[in-house]
């Protein structure tokens, strides 16, 4: 088996051109990035979507530059070999490209990652270029995109009809066009995402797109079974870790209330001698 090395953006897209799927998780902290990082995933995503999975917000859109800078170093004190987007929160990019090339700095300075994501089609092209001839990398997002979710009118698939078909489409192309080296497809048909696939020279991966997408997405905490609030159509469970923790710590519980926990094994020990010479030698 050879020795692992650190994913690069060059094997992304040579990974497209051999046909070969790539594998993202979404995480946001130290522990859970260790275990994905010694799984072997391709891309970790720190996605501001840890405004719901870990600080418990209604939606993505309260979330701050300096929560994403947090959690961004959290993942990257513990990955050695994936590579590490972190997501751009709600007007961080939004109000001019200066604001946009200042705070996807920002990200990769101060937060690490070795890429950013920003969220939006055609209209962001110039907000992508502008970032990436600054020497930063992006990855473009379209489809369901969570920080325009009202103008959305909710989560739900985008691009079933002709019109928002097509602006995908345009989008995508505007995209690659701008210098995003990947993009991310949400909750697009999948044979939309198939055909935007094979339309792009650079991969795009999906999460809720269907299997003929360049590679896949998914949240860890709802493939865990770690995050209950919700589950998306597009999810599957691979465990239920909710379950396990729950029961772990009743059990934890229970021996406190009765006196099992801690036992001798669990405890530090003080010398008679010593004990004695505490007491005054009584």
């Amino acid at each position: 088996m050879e020795p692992r090395k650190k994913v690069t953006i060059p094997d992304m897209l040579a990974k497209k051109q051999l046909g070969q799927k790539i594998v993202r998780v979404i995480c946001y902290d130290y522990p859970m990035a260790l275990l994905a990082d010694r799984a072997g995933v391709d891309n970790i995503l720190v996605g501001d979507s840890l405004g719901m999975v870990v600080l418990g917000m209604g939606n993505t859109m309260p979330v701050t530059m300096e929560e994403m800078i947090i959690h961004c170093r959290a993942v990257m004190r513990a990955v050695k070999y994936a590579l590490v987007i972190g997501d751009l929160p709600f007007l961080s990019y939004q109000t001019s490209i200066r604001d946009a090339i200042y705070n996807a700095g920002l990200l990769m300075k101060e937060g690490g990652v070795d890429a950013v994501k920003l969220e939006g089609g055609q209209e962001f092209a110039p907000t992508v270029k502008a970032i990436v001839d600054a020497g930063i990398p992006v990855v473009g997002h379209i489809g369901l995109t969570p920080q325009t979710i009202a103008k959305l009118g909710g989560f739900k698939v985008q691009g079933t009809d002709i019109g928002t078909a097509s602006k995908l489409m345009e989008d995508a192309r505007a995209l690659e066009a701008a210098g995003a080296f990947m993009l991310s497809l949400e909750c697009v048909p999948d044979r939309l995402a198939e055909l935007i696939c094979k339309e792009l020279t650079i991969p795009a991966t999906g999460i809720g797109c269907g299997p003929n997408t360049d590679g896949q997405s998914l949240n860890l905490y709802d493939m865990l079974g770690l995050f209950e609030r919700f589950t998306p159509k597009f999810v599957k469970k691979y465990a239920s870790l909710s379950e396990t923790i729950v029961q772990a710590i009743q059990q934890y519980k229970a021996e406190v209330e009765h006196g099992d926990f801690p036992t001798p094994e669990h405890t530090f020990h003080m010398k008679d001698e010593v004990l004695k010479e505490v007491l005054g030698g009584k």
